[in-house]
């Protein structure tokens, strides 16, 4: 489903559902509820609780956006990383060269088409891209070097190879390790129960209506945040979904 429309249909059920207690809240209540008299002791806990839960809210979204721009950055990385090898490993023997290039490919390859699914779903990613990782490594640190210059560009190879070990280590971590615990969730959904619908239906003065679409706007909104929330869990997949575009332009250069 579009995520829009997922988004619309989450904000649109949980403004119903809000506006419903609402109004069933002020129909059907006690005559000494709802009363403006509750106002202002409804207010200062209103103010405490709706608060702390904001600053709950906006802290889980900033570390979600965080992390999503460290993958982000960490797939670059690991790619420019590749290419720099290979680039690196061209002043070395011909059959080194040739083999470089042959596995950084494949490397580029398996991660696109082999571990980026598999981060999506949060499924066991395969053992051969780090396979092929530990034979470039073999296959520069087994090349023979003649002179300053190709030495110079051996140690530049393992440097620039090392590099995409430390980035894949940390895009790897992110596999089904992100997103929000169960205890945090939990707190999460509480405090939006408490905040969208049991304090404000503590609240009097107004009309029905007027009771009804504030409520409704209060819920939606909140739950606008939570589907956020929901769509930032997984860097891989979700509706900020990083796309292994780093890999597929390394293909490109090392085409």
């Amino acid at each position: 489903m579009n995520i829009f429309v997922a988004g619309s249909l989450w904000v649109a059920g949980a403004a119903c559902a809000g506006g419903l207690i609402a109004y069933l809240v002020r129909r059907f209540g006690r005559d000494d509820e709802g009363r403006p008299g509750n106002n202002d002791a409804a207010g200062q806990v209103f103010t405490i609780v709706g608060g702390l839960h904001a600053v709950l809210v906006a802290f889980v979204l900033i570390s979600l956006f965080d992390e999503v721009s460290t993958v982000s950055q960490n797939a670059q990385t690991e790619a420019d990383s590749l290419v720099a090898a290979t680039w690196a490993a061209d002043a070395l023997p011909a059959e080194t060269k040739d083999r470089v290039h042959r596995l950084a490919a494949a490397y580029a390859r398996t991660v696109e088409e082999q571990e980026w699914p598999r981060l999506a779903d949060g499924g066991e990613v395969p053992a051969t891209g780090a396979t092929q990782l530990d034979q470039l490594r073999l296959a520069v640190a087994e090349a023979p070097a003649d002179g300053d210059w190709q030495l110079d560009r051996k140690t530049e190879a393992s440097n620039q190879l090392w590099s995409v070990y430390q980035a894949r280590q940390q895009r790897l971590s992110h596999s089904g390790a992100g997103g929000v615990g169960a205890v945090v969730w939990f707190a999460l959904i509480l405090g939006s129960l408490i905040t969208a619908i049991l304090l404000p239906n503590l609240f009097g003065g107004t009309r029905l209506a007027a009771h009804v679409i504030i409520v409704s706007t209060l819920a939606g909104t909140i739950t606008l945040l939570l589907f956020a929330i929901h769509q930032l869990q997984n860097p891989f997949s979700g509706g900020v979904s990083v796309p292994p575009e780093a890999f597929t332009a390394a293909l490109d250069r090392l085409a």
